[in-house]
């Protein structure tokens, strides 16, 4: 099972406009992906890198979960991304392009030669048609402590430049990439992120986006918009009602009358005793919801 940090609401901010990391601090976003990659242009990559690692070091967000996404190890950028993401010290640093098992681990050995401190984590952009045919080697590389691996982040927009796929309402023609890659990371225990709704306008849209996400299993959506934040954190929350039947099943299975059946019945539906994890689940995410406050 994957941790209970709540990710519902992941914002990607670019990391040149300082009054975008300004108002970050504000947003009710769970995490904020500090962008060097794709919204900063060539010529900005160094103010980007030094503001982006400024914000962080400044521990001026409060309980947001602060992700530095740096460029590709093997750009003019990336090697100084990543020793100055080490240094400035976030939650997590996200890699781009993970298309084989083997750039995890080339990071890993990145990771350990530069020093990195204990508590960063390493997030995997799967962003390609390579890493869809690799992906179950990919998420096999968390059993390699060393890689740090904690989170699959899709990016649904580049997969759909390198495949020619249109993106549409409901999202066909990449349901089963969808799926492959949450499959692998349901496997190795990983979090996975949805990608990006492009159309910020569109509320209805994105709603419906997030819903259609949280219904396949994903934990939670990126962003590229502070407008986005607070409907993504609406979709990605148990129901009162969702919350409710969670404890009317574990307090069922509780009852001694009830301790050794394997499957009970609780109005005119039945429960088998896996409901009960699942049940958990939602009750343990709606109090990790309260106690944040938003």
């Amino acid at each position: 099972m994957t941790d209970l940090r709540l990710r519902r609401s992941v914002l990607y901010m670019p990391g040149s406009n300082q009054r975008a990391l300004e108002k970050a601090k504000t947003l009710p976003a769970d995490a904020l992906i500090l962008d060097l990659e794709d919204a900063v242009g060539p010529d900005s990559k160094e103010l980007a890198r030094e503001q982006v690692c400024a914000a962080v070091r400044s521990r001026a967000y409060g309980d947001r979960e602060l992700i530095i996404r740096v460029n590709a190890p093997q750009t003019p950028w990336g090697e100084a991304d990543l020793k100055a993401a080490i240094e400035a010290g976030p939650d997590a640093i996200l890699m781009p392009k993970v298309s084989s098992s083997a750039v995890l681990e080339n990071i890993a050995d990145r990771l350990e030669a530069l020093d990195a401190p204990a508590h960063i984590r390493v997030w995997a952009m799967i962003e390609t048609p390579a890493a869809i045919l690799n992906i179950q080697a990919i998420a096999a590389a968390r059993r390699n402590p060393g890689t740090r691996l904690a989170c699959f982040v899709l990016g649904t927009n580049d997969l759909a430049k390198d495949t020619w796929t249109q993106i549409v309402p409901g999202r066909a023609p990449m349901m089963p990439w969808l799926m492959m890659a949450l499959a692998a990371a349901r496997a190795e225990g990983l979090t996975i992120l949805d990608g990006v709704f492009n159309d910020f306008a569109d509320v209805e849209g994105l709603r419906e986006e997030c819903h259609q996400a949280r219904i396949l299993g994903f934990d939670g959506k990126t962003l590229i918009h502070p407008n986005q934040v607070e409907p993504a954190n609406a979709a990605f929350a148990p129901t009162e009602a969702e919350v409710e039947i969670a404890r009317n099943v574990i307090a069922a299975f509780e009852r001694p009358e009830n301790a050794k059946r394997g499957a009970i019945q609780i109005s005119g539906r039945m429960y088998e005793r896996q409901h009960i994890g699942m049940a958990r689940r939602a009750v343990a995410w709606a109090e990790a919801i309260a106690a944040r406050g938003r």
